[in-house]
C-alpha cells in the first residue's frame, strides 16, 4: 500500500513519517536548512506480516502544490496531517480538494502536535476537520490525535495503517506496466535509476520498456519494490528501475514521463474529459479556458474546450475536451487535476475518457454517444455501449491500449462479446453479432439493386460498395469484411470488384459472336504482344471503331484491360504478366528490376514491355523510382482473384494480398479503358471468352 501526506506547510507531515518509519524525507541540503519539504520524499515501514507500507511525503507549502500533485500519483491511502495549535489551513482544505479529485476515497486525519494542546482544543480542532472532510472522499475518516516529539498516538496510527494495508485489495497486476516517473538520477557502478509509482500491470528484470511521450526505448536491468531488491514489481507499489539502452541518460529522463509497455507507448495532447469544478471557484468556467494541467507526475499547459452548451459553474460538472500544449503519456478513466495558468489555485479535476477525440465535430450526438459509452469503467460494458452508439464498430486494438488491457484481458472481452474482428493488421475492427448480420444482409442487399440496375457489368467498385454501406468501415477493414462475407459463397470479389455469385454479366448475342472471334487473337502464343485495335479491325474486317467499343465494353466486363492506347490484353495473360514481373523481382538483387530484365522474360520489345510496366505503375503493381521497380505484394492480386483467409469467425489475419499502402486504398488514379477512376478493372474468367 502507498500512503500520500497531505496537508498545510508545517502541520508536521515529515516528522510524523520519521516517527513512523524512522526516515527522514527531506534529504535536500535547502529542505534541512529551511526546515520545510521542497521535493518529493519518500520512506518505507516493514510490518510484521512481511508487508512494506511505503510513503510518499509532499509538500505543504503553496509554492510547491505542483509537487504536491506529482506526488499524489499512485496513492492509496491519504494521511491528511492537521496541526492541533493551527487548525485547518488554506492548503490543508486545498491538498484534501486534490486528494478528493484523485481518487482517493481510503485516508486518516493525523492531528498532530497533540501534545501542546488541550483537550478542549483538540475536540475543537475534530469538529474543525469533520467539517472539512465532510463531502469528501474522506468523509467519516477517523481522526487521531498524535504528537511525533513525544511519540503519543504514533504506535495506535501505525497500527491503524498495518491494519488498512491488511484490507488493502491487491491491486491487479494482469493490465499493461506504467509508471509515472517521478525522479531520475545516475548511481554510480549502477547507472541510470528512475524511480515513481506503479499505476498499472507488472515489470519484470529483463523487460523492454519505453519513456513515454519521448519513445525513449530501455531494458529493466534491475529493480526495488518498495525499497527492496525484487524480480518483479506491481500495481500498487513504488518501484525503483535501473535503466538500460543506447540512448538511456539521466538528462533523457525526467518527472512527468511514463516508463511503460511498449504497446502502450501513444502519446495524446487532445483528450476528452469530465470535469468538475471545485465549489470555491469564483467563476464559471469558458469557453478556451487556460489551465495547468496536472496528470500523474506530469505537468502541462492546456486549454479547457467546453462540450456543452454553457459554462460550467462552480460546484458543477461537465464534458470537455483537454487541448495540450503538448503530449502526455495517459490511459482512459485516469485522474487529472488542473489549475489556474498562474499556478495560485487548484480549479478542479476529473477523468480522462477519450484519448483520441476528434478536433472537429465533438459536439455531435453521435459523439455525446460515443463518450457517454466510454465513461463507463467496466471495459465489456463499454466496449459493449461503444458499439450500440454510431458508427456501430471500434478498433478493440486501440480501445485495450488506452485501457491499458492485457492481450489475456482483451481476448476474455472479444470471447465475452462475441465480437466479429476484422483484423487488417495495424487495426481490429470490432463489430457486435446483430450488426455484422445487418451489414451482410445490406451487402447482399445493395449488389442485388446494383446488378439489376447494371446487368452489364462485372460487379460493383469496391470503395463505391464501401461508401454505400453502414457501418462505414475503414478501406482495409472492409477488404477484410469483404473476404468474410465470401467465404459463405454467396459473394464473389473480382479484383477490385464485388459481384453476387448468381451474378453473369452478359453481351448481346451479336456482340458475343464478335467477342468470340476477337478473343482468340489476344490470346495464344501471341498472348504478349497481341495485335492492337486496328490490326483486328483488318483481319476480321470489321470497322476500327466497332472493335474499339467492344474492347472497351470487354474492359467493363473484366475480360480484358487496355495496357496502352488501342492495345488491349486479355485479363488472364495480365494476371499473367504480374506473376512473371514478380519472379523476375524475386531473382533480382534486393527485389529491384529494369524494364529490360522485364522484357527478356516476356520475349517481348522494349516498347511494350515498358507499357506493361507502367501500366502496372499506374496501378500499383509495380512501384517505379528511376526507371527500377519493385513488386508491391499487396496489390499482386489485382488482375487475378484474391487469396482469401482461411481464419475462423474472429477475421483472423488475412492474406496481405489487397491490401494497398495507397491513400486511395484502390487507386484514385485515371484508369485507361474508361473505367471508374475509383475502381480497378474487374477479373476475367480464366478463358479469356464467355
Amino acid at each position: 500500500m502507498i500512503i500520500g501526506t497531505a496537508g498545510h506547510i508545517d502541520h508536521g507531515k515529515t516528522a510524523l513519517v520519521k516517527a513512523l518509519t524512522g526516515i527522514d524525507g527531506d534529504r535536500l541540503k535547502e529542505e534541512k536548512a529551511r526546515g520545510i519539504t521542497i521535493d518529493l520524499g519518500f520512506a518505507y515501514l516493514p510490518l510484521e506480516d512481511g508487508a512494506i507500507l511505503g510513503f510518499v511525503d509532499v509538500p505543504g507549502h503553496e509554492r510547491f502544490v505542483h509537487t504536491m500533485l506529482a506526488g499524489a500519483s499512485g496513492i492509496d491511502f491519504a494521511l491528511l496531517v492537521v496541526a492541533a495549535d493551527d487548525g485547518v489551513k488554506p492548503q490543508t482544505l486545498e491538498h484534501l480538494a486534490i486528494v478528493d479529485l484523485m481518487g482517493v476515497r481510503r485516508g486518516l486525519v493525523a492531528l498532530t502536535k497533540a501534545d501542546i494542546a488541550a483537550p478542549e482544543r483538540l475536540a475543537q480542532m475534530t469538529g474543525e476537520i469533520r467539517a472539512a472532510i465532510a463531502g469528501t472522499g474522506l468523509e467519516g475518516a477517523d481522526i487521531l490525535p498524535v504528537s511525533a516529539l513525544t511519540g503519543k498516538g504514533v504506535a495506535e496510527l501505525r497500527a491503524r495503517l498495518a491494519a488498512a494495508a491488511a484490507e488493502s485489495v491487491d491491486c491487479s497486476a494482469e493490465g499493461r506496466f506504467r509508471l509515472a516517473v517521478d525522479r531520475a538520477f545516475t548511481l554510480s557502478g549502477v547507472g541510470v535509476v528512475v524511480t515513481g509509482s506503479v499505476l498499472s500491470g507488472a515489470v519484470r528484470v529483463g523487460d523492454r520498456v519505453f519513456i513515454s511521450p519521448s519513445g525513449l526505448p530501455a531494458r529493466v536491468r534491475s529493480l526495488h519494490a518498495q525499497n527492496r531488491s525484487a524480480q518483479t514489481g506491481r500495481a500498487g507499489e513504488r518501484c525503483a528501475l535501473n535503466l538500460a539502452g543506447p540512448d538511456v541518460s539521466k538528462d533523457a529522463i525526467q518527472r512527468g514521463d511514463m516508463a511503460l509497455d511498449p504497446e502502450l507507448h501513444a502519446p495524446t495532447d487532445r483528450i476528452d474529459a469530465v470535469l468538475r469544478v471545485l465549489p470555491g471557484e469564483p467563476k464559471p468556467i469558458g469557453q478556451w479556458f487556460p489551465a495547468r494541467l496536472h496528470h500523474a507526475s506530469a505537468e502541462v499547459g492546456a486549454r479547457v474546450v467546453l462540450l456543452g452548451d454553457d459554462p460550467i459553474r462552480p460546484g458543477a460538472s461537465g464534458g470537455v475536451q483537454l487541448v495540450l500544449d503538448r503530449p502526455i503519456a495517459a490511459a482512459a478513466l485516469d485522474r487529472y487535476v488542473i489549475r489556474d495558468a498562474s499556478a495560485q489555485r487548484t480549479i478542479g479535476g476529473g477523468r480522462f475518457i477519450d484519448l483520441r477525440p476528434p478536433a472537429r465535430r465533438r459536439r455531435t450526438p453521435e459523439r455525446a454517444a460515443q463518450r457517454a459509452a466510454l465513461e463507463f469503467s467496466d471495459p465489456g460494458a463499454s466496449f459493449s455501449a461503444l458499439l450500440a452508439a454510431p458508427p456501430h464498430a471500434a478498433d478493440i486494438a486501440v480501445f485495450a491500449r488506452d485501457r491499458t488491457l492485457s492481450a489475456a484481458q482483451t481476448d476474455r472481452l472479444v470471447k465475452a462479446l462475441d465480437l466479429v474482428i476484422l483484423d487488417a493488421g495495424a487495426s481490429k475492427i470490432a463489430i457486435a453479432p446483430e450488426r455484422w448480420r445487418i451489414f451482410t444482409s445490406s451487402l447482399l442487399e445493395r449488389l442485388a439493386i446494383f446488378h439489376a440496375e447494371n446487368p452489364d457489368l462485372q460487379g460493383i467498385g469496391r470503395e463505391r460498395l464501401r461508401l454505400a454501406l453502414q457501418p462505414r468501415l475503414p478501406a482495409p477493414a472492409f477488404v477484410i469484411a469483404l473476404q468474410k462475407a465470401a467465404l459463405n459463397g454467396e459473394v464473389v470479389l473480382d479484383g477490385a470488384f464485388v459481384r453476387l455469385a448468381s451474378h453473369e454479366a452478359r453481351l448481346s448475342a451479336k456482340d458475343e459472336e464478335v467477342w468470340a472471334k476477337i478473343a482468340p487473337l489476344l490470346g495464344g502464343a501471341a498472348r504478349f504482344r497481341p495485335p492492337r485495335v486496328r490490326d483486328i479491325a483488318g483481319s476480321t474486317g470489321r470497322p476500327e471503331a466497332e472493335v474499339r467499343k467492344l474492347l472497351k465494353l470487354a474492359g467493363r466486363m473484366g475480360w480484358a484491360d487496355e495496357i496502352a492506347h488501342d492495345h488491349f490484353f486479355l485479363r488472364p495473360t495480365v494476371h499473367e504478366m504480374a506473376g512473371v514481373a514478380a519472379d523476375v523481382a524475386a531473382q533480382a538483387e534486393g527485389g529491384a528490376f529494369t524494364a529490360a530484365q522485364f522484357r527478356d522474360k516476356l520475349s517481348n520489345g522494349r516498347k511494350v514491355a515498358i507499357q506493361i510496366l507502367e501500366f502496372f505503375d499506374r496501378h500499383g503493381v509495380t512501384v517505379n523510382h528511376a526507371d527500377i521497380r519493385r513488386i508491391n505484394k499487396r496489390r499482386l492480386d489485382m488482375f487475378g482473384p484474391f487469396v482469401l483467409s482461411s481464419g475462423g469467425s474472429d477475421g483472423g489475419e488475412s492474406s496481405p494480398v489487397g491490401r494497398s499502402d495507397f491513400k486511395s486504398e484502390w487507386g484514385g488514379e485515371p484508369v485507361p479503358g474508361g473505367f471508374d477512376s475509383r475502381s480497378l478493372p474487374p477479373a476475367l474468367s480464366r478463358d479469356g471468352s464467355r
